[in-house]
């Protein structure tokens, strides 16, 4: 295998580096997106686009960009397998790439909807106390999500907010409003104080009855 790989001509070689290492962890990404993992820990690299238009349409993310060197990758391997030039190599394998971006964005975007869709009322969601899934940005300049329990269900649900400063991941927050089209607008709080048992005493004179 060493010996194999030192024979490759050095385009060869990072076309095989990027493949091998982007499948690795597409598929770590793909089966913890499909099993409830927490894939979306690298929510620094997410950017919605137009996100103030409340679209949740995210192309530019930590999937994404696996998803894109995976297939750049392979693509490269296959053209340059077939004898395609370098330069015309790398225009296809930049192209296949980006196109799974796309078919990537679209399909969690997809799956979102499905799950957020039904007979959900945001409205119901006013007063419920969550945490931050991906930052908010201050002063509504960035949308990011929410895990809050709405009809008796968890659910992650976009979120805006008003206060000057960033809601970080795991920010508790508490929701004091909805807008027309179903965005949340959140305030950062504190964790709800959970009831305190009660303790029971008995009562016992001196002689040790109760």
């Amino acid at each position: 295998m060493a010996e194999w790989f030192s024979n490759l001509g050095l385009l060869l070689k990072i076309y095989w580096l990027i493949a091998i290492l982007g499948s690795l962890v597409f598929t770590i990404v793909i089966i913890l997106a499909f099993t409830g993992g927490d894939a979306d820990e690298f929510e620094d690299l997410d950017s919605e686009i137009d996100a103030d238009a409340g679209i949740g349409f995210q192309f530019i993310t930590f999937k994404n960009l696996v998803g894109f060197f995976t297939i750049f990758g392979w693509s490269g391997i296959a053209c340059i397998e077939a004898g395609l030039s370098k330069p015309l190599t790398i225009i296809i394998s930049l192209f296949s790439g980006i196109v799974m971006m796309i078919i990537m964005a679209a399909m969690f975007y997809l799956m979102r909807k499905l799950t957020d869709s039904g007979t959900l009322n945001y409205k119901n969601a006013i007063g419920a106390i969550g945490e931050v899934y991906l930052t908010i940005g201050a002063n509504r300049s960035k949308m990011g999500k929410v895990s809050v329990n709405v009809q008796g269900s968890l659910r992650e649900l976009d979120a805006l907010t008003d206060s000057l400063t960033a809601l970080k991941s795991g920010t508790i927050i508490k929701v004091v409003d909805v807008t027309n089209n179903g965005i949340l607008i959140v305030d950062q709080t504190i964790k709800p104080i959970e009831p305190i048992k009660p303790h029971t005493y008995e009562i016992t004179d001196n002689s040790g009855g109760i």
